[in-house]
C-alpha cells in the first residue's frame, strides 16, 4: 500500500518553494527606501562572461535613501554604470571615478500604485503555484485508488490535509502581499 503522507509532504515542498520564490521577487520590488535585492538581476561583463554585479563589487547601503556600490577592480566601472543604466531599476547612477552612487528617488502615488500591482501579479503568480501543488498531489491521491489500492476513506483524509496544507500557504501568501503593499504605500 502507498503512503498517503508522501503526496502531502511533495505538495508541502512544491508550495514551500513557491513561498520562497514570490519572497525573493517582492524583494527586488524597491519600496522608496535603498535595498540591495533590487540590483540582484544586473549582471555585468567580466573576463569574457556575465558575472552578477554582486560578484564583482561590494554593494552598500550607508543610508535609507542610498546604494553605494565599489567594484573591486576600478576598469569596472564603466561596465557597472552602463549595465544599471540599461536594467529595470530606473535610477541613474551617479560615478565619482572609484564608487557607484544611487540615490533612490522618492516614489510618487502614481509609481505605488504600479509597484503594488506588480507586487499583486506576482503574488498571484505564487497562488497559481501553490494551487497546482494542491491540484497534482490530489490527482496524485486518485491515482492511487485505482492503481495501488488504497482505501478512498484514506485517500479523502490525505485529501483533507493537503486542502488544509493549500490554505496555510495562501494564507502566507496573502501575508507577505499585505506587507509588502504597506511597505509601498507607506511615504
Amino acid at each position: 500500500m502507498v503512503d498517503t503522507k508522501k503526496f502531502v509532504k511533495e505538495a508541502e515542498e512544491k508550495m514551500e518553494s513557491a513561498i520562497l520564490y514570490l519572497d525573493e521577487q517582492l524583494a527586488r520590488i524597491r519600496a522608496g527606501k535603498a535595498n540591495p535585492k533590487i540590483l540582484d538581476g544586473i549582471r555585468v561583463p567580466y573576463y569574457g562572461s556575465m558575472a552578477p554585479l554582486s560578484n564583482v563589487a561590494s554593494i552598500n547601503t550607508p543610508d535609507a535613501k542610498t546604494i553605494v556600490i565599489t567594484p573591486w577592480e576600478k576598469n569596472l566601472i564603466k561596465e557597472i554604470e552602463k549595465a544599471i543604466l540599461n536594467s529595470e531599476v530606473g535610477i541613474t547612477p551617479e560615478n565619482n571615478g572609484e564608487i557607484i552612487r544611487l540615490g533612490i528617488p522618492p516614489l510618487t502615488e502614481e509609481r505605488r500604485r504600479q509597484l503594488a500591482k506588480q507586487s499583486k501579479q506576482e503574488t498571484e503568480t505564487a497562488k497559481i503555484s501553490i494551487r497546482n501543488a494542491r491540484r497534482d498531489a490530489i490527482e496524485a491521491l486518485k491515482k492511487s485508488i485505482k492503481t495501488d489500492g488504497v482505501p478512498e476513506d484514506v485517500e479523502k483524509d490525505a485529501e483533507a490535509e493537503v486542502q488544509k496544507v493549500h490554505d496555510k500557504f495562501i494564507k502566507k501568501v496573502d501575508e507577505l502581499y499585505i506587507a509588502k503593499e504597506k511597505e509601498i504605500m507607506t511615504v
